[in-house]
């Protein structure tokens, strides 16, 4: 299957479709063993800015309901640009559900994401689908629109994980799915970079869940359709943990440059790390 099969035309850059339909069952399974191991005090500890762990886990309702249609329904406001709107909108529904009882959400979850985990698995990756910004693509080939759907339910999971004092999950399956889909914002991090045509950025993440994404200068954009070839023009090794943080900004591109093996040439680096792979 090649990404033009994906009903979105000229969308080679974005690099060779991903499938991540089959793994959410297992990231319902593993966000519910940890919602249900929690504590009473555990549910105010905060998790993401402002939001406590009651908080991400009603907001990780809404995104079940609004993927199966009956979600919380809002228009846009005069002028609201569509971060504003979403941030906005996430933040209503989280204080519409400020009062649901624990045991309550997760039974909502429970019911809702086995209902969309279905849904994903029998999905079709050939068709357009919603806009990914951060990639810079809208419409998006499915495959990474469901791709995106993912990495926000990990996500997610890990700022709760965080939150009680857990590590980051370092199951390999689940976490590489995740760093493959934020690198395709690689290109669209890199447009405003200038660089010969043939210059190469790679990104690497070492470990069981990492992985290698070269972003090459083509004479229309950066894409990540080309593949390696020879020696990187600038190289970036990370480890998996500093990277999807990095992405989301849980940590700042100056951090992650810190804690990372540069070679070749440091302003073509620097520029990499400003990648971000959610709604910021």
């Amino acid at each position: 299957m090649s990404p033009e099969s994906n009903g979105v035309s000229g969308i080679s850059w974005l690099g060779n479709p991903i499938d991540a339909r089959a793994l959410f069952g297992q990231e319902l399974r593993s966000l519910l063993d940890t919602l249900r191991g929690l504590t009473p005090s555990d549910w105010s500890r905060t998790a993401a800015g402002r939001w406590t762990v009651h908080d991400v886990a009603a907001h990780l309702l809404g995104d079940y309901y609004g993927r199966l249609g009956h979600g919380y329904r809002n228009r846009f406001a005069d002028g609201e640009t569509l971060e504003a709107f979403i941030h906005r909108t996430n933040q209503e529904w989280v204080e519409l559900h400020a009062d649901d009882s624990p045991a309550s959400l997760i039974d909502a979850l429970a019911a809702a994401g086995t209902q969309l985990a279905q849904r994903f698995a029998t999905a079709s990756l050939d068709a357009a689908a919603l806009g990914v910004s951060w990639a810079g693509v809208d419409p998006a080939p499915a495959w990474l629109d469901i791709a995106r759907e993912f990495t926000e339910h990990w996500t997610h999971r890990q700022q709760i994980r965080h939150a009680i004092g857990h590590d980051t999950d370092p199951e390999p399956r689940a976490l590489a799915m995740v760093l493959d889909t934020f690198m395709r914002a690689l290109p669209h991090t890199l447009r405003a970079t200038s660089a010969p045509v043939g210059t190469q950025v790679q990104v690497i993440a070492e470990g069981p869940a990492g992985g290698s994404w070269t972003a090459t200068v083509t004479a229309d954009r950066w894409s990540l359709a080309e593949g390696p070839s020879g020696r990187p023009t600038a190289a970036i090794l990370l480890d998996p943990d500093t990277l999807w943080r990095l992405a989301t900004r849980n940590i700042d591109p100056a951090d992650a440059l810190s804690r990372a093996h540069v070679q070749g040439d440091r302003r073509l680096a620097e520029a990499a790390c400003q990648i971000v792979s959610i709604i910021y």
